[in-house]
């Protein structure tokens, strides 16, 4: 397998033999052989923003990026199914929501995520929706708790509803609980429950619907990760990464990437090589399939 070293000599080659898009010419290589390894269309949606000292917009999620699914779709064998490499810190839940689907549309339940190292808050969620996920030893999903204006509602539902119990405990604590849950408008409050609950029931809609399709248990399945997923207080932040081991327990369907040697050695390619495009270049973002069709997201 190419390690990143090699993958950088490999694109350096490419540019003394005069390709212009040298990244480009190594990512489609490892895509296309990617796709006719498994018979399967395959899809990278990748984010730069670990190659970034600061963190643009654009990176994230977004409704944007159904014009780049779109670009990526076209023309592909839909009976294939999709392998969908996910490279992502998260982003909107309701675009997350709108990309799967219209995936479905596309290809039905017949989706598998590959995570090669990250996908966090609401890509964990898109990876949610897939028939089953692969994760390797350095891969991580993330916990699902929806932030709004930089902060985790779940957090801010805790505070509020340990306030109650701390006044109805303590009636002397209501002027310091005044102070600390006062900063908070009521609709705020109630902002912080609907995207709470909207995030655990697509979770958990998705995991019913795919992952759990045709299972007696499906309904019972989904509801339990979802609630685990979205669980704040048992992840402590939302930047915690969910190893393998941990999505299993929690009832995932995983499939480890080192169970198939040359699948691991062409996705870790496949990441490398974007990881590459990014550091080379004002790219933030790119979405392209196993054929080269590419949308490309540049730092303005």
């Amino acid at each position: 397998m190419p390690n990143w070293s090699e993958i950088s000599d490999e694109i350096a080659s490419a540019e003394a033999g005069g390709i212009e898009d040298a990244a480009g010419y190594v990512r489609n290589k490892y895509m296309l052989a990617l796709s006719e390894h498994t018979g399967r269309n395959v899809i990278a949606y990748y984010s730069g923003w670990l190659t970034l000292e600061a963190r643009p917009s654009g990176i994230e999620i977004d409704d944007d990026d159904k014009g780049g699914f779109m670009t990526a779709v076209h023309k592909l064998h839909r009976p294939n199914g999709l392998d969908l490499i996910l490279h992502t810190p998260g982003g909107n839940i309701a675009a997350a929501e709108s990309i799967v689907f219209y995936l479905r549309e596309q290809f039905g339940t017949d989706i598998r995520v590959i995570v090669p190292q990250i996908a966090m808050s609401a890509g964990t969620m898109i990876a949610c929706s897939a028939q089953s996920i692969v994760l390797g030893k350095q891969s991580s999903l993330g916990p699902i708790d929806p932030h709004l204006n930089g902060i985790s509602a779940p957090a801010v539902l805790e505070e509020f509803d340990r306030a109650v119990r701390m006044v109805q405990e303590n009636p002397a604590s209501i002027p310091l609980w005044q102070t600390i849950v006062g900063k908070y408008h009521p609709t705020f409050l109630d902002s912080c429950r609907r995207s709470r609950d909207m995030s655990k029931q697509i979770v958990q809609s998705w995991l019913t619907s795919g992952m759990f399709a045709g299972d007696a248990d499906a309904a019972q399945k989904a509801q339990t990760i979802s609630e685990k997923l979205s669980n704040h207080d048992e992840h402590k932040e939302h930047g915690r990464h969910i190893h393998f081991d941990v999505c299993e327990a929690l009832g995932l369907k995983i499939t480890r990437l080192e169970s198939d040697p040359d699948l691991q050695d062409l996705v870790l390619s496949v990441h490398h090589a974007f990881h590459h495009t990014c550091r080379r270049s004002r790219v933030v973002k790119v979405i392209e399939n196993h054929n080269g069709s590419s949308w490309v997201k540049t730092i303005e």
